[in-house]
């Protein structure tokens, strides 16, 4: 349902998905793009049945904390949220949205809620675009419309690693005046702490070349007529499928990522933290002060960025994944070190331990994807009683729930650290130190 009448609101306060909150007859209305205290003119697009959703017709009083949007494509395209606003007030927004999420699902936080933050621009070390043919003959790079799937054609990206964007329209002009193998929809890329490398995933829509075409020949001219950083390409089918089937692929099927004194090898769309600005200080700030002792436990490990840490101050760290895609470079990350990788989900790793009567570890740590732990998982928490967890969180919803779980039965909050992993936008990433009872 959409009403065409613009309505005068003001903002009251930031909720977590980018939106501030307004009330207007009696309703709770939702509208991007404002600022906490902020009178603006909106007309409802979309009404729910507890709230409505607005588009703002025009500022009338702004907030002190607005600024102008460095990017051109603000507002159209859905990867930022708050550009609008200082880099002050972000922060101070989404600590008010932590805070009151994780209050809301009945946490007692008992502490200070820190942040962690770092230079807030061209900070990304992945980014992921569609492509589009024009009649011309001209390949576009796309990022996908705020609240739509509309195609935004972009140019330039502020949040991301500089490199990224150069190579994007490397291969878009490159396909511009070369024969095509086969059609391809998206592309994906990803570079190290320095720019010096870059792995480049081409997603195609199709699981078969051209006639009389040569996907891997076609690839390695690809790869040939592009910068030495670009150390390898892979032609993927992009189904939605979690081991997606790979096509093709030239040079290596991994780059090297120094983090916090380490080097790891990460592997085409293996998952690694996206703030090449940020994940030193992230790692330091996690792991801090972990007294060294006999076992530690990496639970969704990825490629072992914290359990290759972890090597160094414990006999044996099991680091657990049940990705394929980021096993090969886990084990690798971990040979010759007191480490081993586990080839399982969390849920089947823990009750395997609990059935199998082992020793509890003295640590573990927890970076589960948006989904986060989930009732199976904090339940057999619970009962191990590891003297001390550290979870990692990229949703605040998911994160609530699992620790008004954890600190209902066995733990006590020890530390909250808003870690500002993607700025200028709503997403929230959060550590919380938990010890026991």
């Amino acid at each position: 349902m959409k009403e065409a009448a613009s309505r005068t609101l003001v903002m009251e306060k930031a909720v977590y998905g980018g939106d501030c909150l307004a009330h207007s007859e009696g309703k709770a209305v939702l509208a991007p793009l404002t600022l906490p205290g902020e009178t603006v003119l909106a007309h409802v697009v979309e009404m729910k049945r507890n709230f409505a959703k607005a588009e703002v017709d025009a500022v009338i009083a702004s907030s002190a904390d607005r600024i102008l949007p460095l990017c051109p494509y603000f507002g159209a395209c859905g990867g930022c949220s708050y550009q609008h606003a200082t880099y002050a007030a972000q922060l101070a927004l989404k600590r008010q949205v932590l805070r009151e999420i994780l209050t809301r699902a009945g946490v007692e936080l008992g502490v200070e809620i820190e942040q962690l933050a770092a230079e807030p621009w061209e900070y990304r070390n992945r980014i992921r675009l569609a492509l589009t043919s024009e009649e011309s003959g001209e390949v576009r790079l796309n990022y996908r419309g705020r609240r739509s799937h509309d195609m935004i054609a972009v140019e330039k990206c502020p949040i991301a690693a500089p490199v990224l964007m150069d190579m994007a329209r490397r291969v878009a002009a490159w396909l511009e005046v070369n024969d095509r193998a086969i059609e391809v929809a998206e592309l994906e890329l990803f570079t190290n702490h320095d720019q010096s490398q870059v792995l480049l995933t081409l997603f195609s829509e199709s699981n078969g070349a051209v006639p009389g075409r040569d996907l891997e020949a076609w690839l390695t001219a690809l790869q040939a007529a592009l910068p030495a950083e670009v150390v390898g390409i892979q032609l993927q089918l992009s189904d939605g499928s979690l081991t997606p089937q790979i096509l093709a692929v030239s040079g290596s099927d991994f780059l090297t990522y120094r983090a916090a004194g380490v080097e790891y090898q990460v592997d085409h769309g293996a998952f690694f933290q996206v703030n090449r600005r940020l994940v030193d200080g992230f790692v330091g700030m996690t792991l801090r002060d972990v007294a060294a002792g006999r076992s530690a436990w990496d639970l969704y490990a990825g490629v072992g960025l914290f359990a290759r840490q972890l090597t160094a101050t414990f006999n044996e760290v099991v680091a657990v994944e049940s990705a394929p895609v980021s096993l090969a470079a886990l084990e690798r990350n971990l040979a010759g070190t007191s480490g081993r990788a586990v080839a399982a989900t969390t849920i089947d790793y823990l009750r395997r331990n609990r059935e199998e009567r082992q020793p509890r570890p003295d640590l573990i740590v927890l970076d589960p994807p948006r989904a986060g732990l989930g009732d199976d998982v904090t339940l057999l928490l619970n009962a191990i009683q590891a003297p001390a967890l550290i979870c990692v969180s990229c949703d605040p919803a998911t994160l609530g729930r699992d620790l008004a779980a954890l600190t209902r039965e066995r733990y006590e909050i020890e530390s909250i650290t808003q870690v500002d992993m993607f700025p200028q936008t709503f997403h929230l990433e959060t550590v919380v130190r938990l010890r026991l009872w």
